[in-house]
Order: C-alpha cells, then structure tokens, then sequence
C-alpha cells in the first residue's frame, strides 16, 4: 500500500510514523507514506494556500489551485483507489471503512485547515470524505493519522499475529471480550478459573458471550446494526 499526504504541517503529522507498529511497516516495505506539503504547490511568495470566502463569513478557505496541482501531480504519476479528505462532516471512521481501506493499493490523503477546502474540491477531486468523530481539531492531520493507524496495522505481516486484528474491538459489530494475564492472582483479585481449563472451545464460548454482553451493556447500537 502507498499513501499520499497532502497538508500544510507535515511535521506535525511525521512523528507517529517515526515509531512502533507503523515504522516497522514502513521499513518492512509493506507500506510506503510519503507526505507532500501543499505550500511547495503555491504561485506567490507567501506561498499561501487560504483566502477569504466568497459572500463573507468568519474564516479563510483553502484554496483550489494548490490542491488541484498536487493532486494532478500525483495523479499522473499512478492511479489512485482512492482520494480521502479529512473533515468533520465526512463518514465517522468505522472498523468496517478502515477494513476495506486497508485492502487498497494507493490512496491520497487530504487533511483540512481553516474553515475547509473550496467546494469545487471536494466536488470534483475527492472520492471520499471521512471524520474520527463529532468535533472539530485544528486540522485534518491528527484524522490522517489515525486513519492511517486503522488501516496499516490490517494489512498481512504488519502485526505479526495474523488473527490478532480479527479479534479486536468493532470487528463483527462486537466489542472485545475481558482479558487477562500473569500473575494468576493479584491482591486478591483472580483470573476466571475457566481460562486454565485447556477447553478451548468452552474459552471460546464464553469470550463469545461476553463480548456480548459488553456490547449490549456498553455499545448497544453495534447489536441493532
């Protein structure tokens, strides 16, 4: 998988790719994340990329040309599956978004600023706009970033542990089940005798059954989807 950033603070957005599970994929080749700063595609000295809006309003607006002329770079270098702008009013990050995404080739990434991006360009260049939830940051490259988390650490090798990613939380509309480790007792405090057992198919069952019932008790929206 290749991805694309286009932002105006690539600095801010380098440093999660500089450590753990998304550096490891990086240099393992299984990933490559290049980051494309939207000023070097700016025509006047300021290298500005806002402006005011039309029709007045509080807020500047990014403009179209840089970002026409970074994505028509990119672009005429390879296809892209996909074009995403990060915005507040795009569709909230889900496991099930981040599981198809993974399985992509390459994918440009948008991170907003200011009051967002000219219309014409989520009009004419995005294919589709994601949020990480119901508020508003300072910009998209916090999104970008945790986009990029979601989908990474899905792809074959990256954890390791092929299973590992299926079983955690929002993975068939259910959250994780309780777990455990050493010691066997703490303070007082036990491990389920059951998970000593060696009965792998009665483990499985009851972590079935309580992944339900957190979700039922915690997120009971995922059961009625």
């Amino acid at each position: 998988m290749r991805i694309d950033i286009i932002t105006v603070l690539p600095e801010l957005l380098k440093s999660p790719f500089e450590a753990s599970i998304l550096k490891r994929a990086i240099e393992s080749g299984l990933v490559e994340v290049h980051f494309h700063n939207l000023r070097d595609y700016t025509t006047d000295n300021y290298k500005s990329v806002d402006d005011t809006q039309f029709g007045g309003g509080a807020g500047m607006v990014m403009t179209i040309e840089p970002i026409d002329k970074c994505i028509s770079a990119l672009k005429a270098e390879r296809n892209y599956d996909d074009i995403i702008y990060m915005t507040p009013d795009g569709e909230t990050l889900r496991q099930g978004i981040a599981n198809q995404l993974s399985l992509k080739e390459n994918i440009i990434i948008l991170c907003g600023h200011y009051k967002g991006v000219d219309q014409r360009v989520r009009d004419h260049f995005i294919t589709r706009e994601i949020s990480i939830g119901d508020y508003v940051l300072s910009g998209g490259e916090l999104g970008a970033a945790v986009l990029c988390d979601a989908m990474i650490r899905l792809i074959p090798g990256v954890l390791g542990n092929e299973t590992s990613a299926l079983t955690d939380s929002f993975q068939d509309n259910l959250l994780a089940p309780p777990i455990y480790t050493k010691p066997r007792e703490y303070k007082g405090m036990k491990v389920p005798e059951l998970l000593f057992s060696g009965n792998l198919p009665a483990i499985e069952k009851w972590r079935e059954e309580q992944a339900y019932l957190r979700t039922k008790e915690r997120r009971p929206d995922l059961l009625e989807e």
